[in-house]
C-alpha cells in the first residue's frame, strides 16, 4: 500500500515536472533560445510556447529591449594634428538572438571596439571646427559603418551619439584667440563695408545735387531765353507800329518818339540816386517838345 501511494506521488510529480519543462511562458521583452542535446534548436519568441521536455532546454534568455551601451572616452587626433577626446555612447537593440548568442561572448565589449575604431577613422578624416560643428553627419555616418560591423553579431544599430568633444586647455586658448581674430577681421570688413555705403550715398547726394543744380541752370536759361523772345516780339511789335505811324504821320511821328525818349531818359536820371544837380538845356522846350507836336500827332490820331 505504501509502495503504490509513493509511486502515484512520484507519477504526479513526474507530471507536473513534465508539464514544467515542456510549457514554456516568453515575456513580451525577451526570447528563448533552445538547445536540443547542445545544439541550438530555436528561437521561442514572446507568448505560450511548448518544447520536448528533458530533449529541450533552455539555454539561454535574451532581452531584445533597446539597449545603450555606457558612455566611453576615445582619444582622436584630428586632420590638422589636434588631439581630442571623444565622449560616445551607442544603441542598439538585438534582431537574431541566435548570432548574438552564438557568434560573439561579449557582446558589449565588441560593440565598444567596433565603434571605437569607427570614431577614429571617421574622425581622424575632420578637423578640429568641422569635428564640433558637424556631429550629425559623423553620428549617421558612425551608426552606418558599425551597423556594417555588427550585423554578424545579430544586433541592429539604432543611433550613435558624440555626447561632447574634449580639448585640452591650450587648444581652448588658441581657439579663442583664432575666434578673436576672426570676430576683428569680420568687424574690419563690417566697417569698411560702411565706409564704402557711406561714400556711395554722398557721391549719390553730390550727383543728385549737380543734376537739380544742371535743372535750375536750364530752367533759368530757357526763362531768360523766353524773356528775351517775348522782349524781341514786343520791339519788333513796337518798332512796326512806330514805322506804321511814321508812314502815316510824317515828321509829327518821329518828333513825338524822341520826345518821349526824352522825357523818359530825363525822368530816369532824375530818379536815379546818385544824381543830386540835374542841369537841363536852355532850350528845354526843344529837349521837352513843343506842346504843338503833341497837338499835331494827337489830332493826327483822332482824324
Amino acid at each position: 500500500m505504501t509502495l503504490t501511494i509513493t509511486i502515484t506521488l512520484l507519477f504526479f510529480v513526474f507530471i507536473i515536472l513534465t508539464i514544467y519543462l515542456g510549457v514554456k511562458i516568453v515575456p513580451q521583452s525577451k526570447v528563448f533560445i533552445v538547445e536540443r542535446f547542445g545544439k541550438y534548436h530555436r528561437t521561442l519568441n514572446a507568448g505560450l510556447s511548448i518544447i520536448v521536455p528533458y530533449l529541450d532546454i533552455v539555454e539561454h534568455k535574451v532581452l531584445v529591449l533597446e539597449r545603450q551601451l555606457e558612455e566611453f572616452k576615445i582619444s582622436v587626433i584630428t586632420k590638422d594634428n589636434v588631439e581630442v577626446s571623444l565622449e560616445s555612447t551607442v544603441f542598439y537593440r538585438v534582431v537574431d538572438a541566435g548570432k548574438s548568442v552564438y557568434r560573439i561572448k561579449d557582446l558589449k565589449s565588441a560593440i565598444n571596439t567596433a565603434a571605437t575604431s569607427i570614431v577614429r577613422s571617421a574622425a581622424g578624416r575632420l578637423e578640429l571646427d568641422d569635428l564640433q560643428s558637424s556631429r550629425d553627419a559623423m553620428n549617421a555616418e558612425i551608426a552606418k559603418n558599425l551597423q556594417d560591423a555588427a550585423q554578424i553579431w545579430g544586433i541592429e544599430v539604432t543611433r550613435t551619439e558624440i555626447t561632447d568633444v574634449i580639448v585640452d586647455q591650450q587648444t581652448k586658448d588658441a581657439q579663442r584667440q583664432q575666434l578673436n581674430a576672426e570676430r576683428s577681421r569680420r568687424a574690419a570688413i563690417a566697417e569698411a563695408e560702411g565706409e564704402k555705403k557711406s561714400i556711395e550715398l554722398k557721391a549719390e547726394a553730390k550727383l543728385y545735387e549737380s543734376q537739380k543744380t544742371a535743372e535750375a541752370i536750364k530752367i533759368t536759361a530757357d526763362a531768360d531765353a523766353y524773356a528775351i523772345r517775348t522782349k524781341a516780339k514786343a520791339d519788333a511789335e513796337q518798332t512796326k507800329l512806330l514805322a506804321d505811324a511814321i508812314s502815316k504821320n510824317g515828321k509829327p511821328a518821329i518828333d513825338f518818339e524822341v520826345m518821349k525818349r526824352q522825357v523818359a531818359a530825363i525822368g530816369e536820371l532824375a530818379q536815379s540816386n546818385s544824381t543830386k544837380t540835374l542841369i537841363l538845356p536852355t532850350d528845354v522846350t526843344k529837349v521837352l517838345g513843343t506842346i504843338e507836336t503833341l497837338l499835331n500827332v494827337k489830332s493826327s490820331d483822332k482824324k
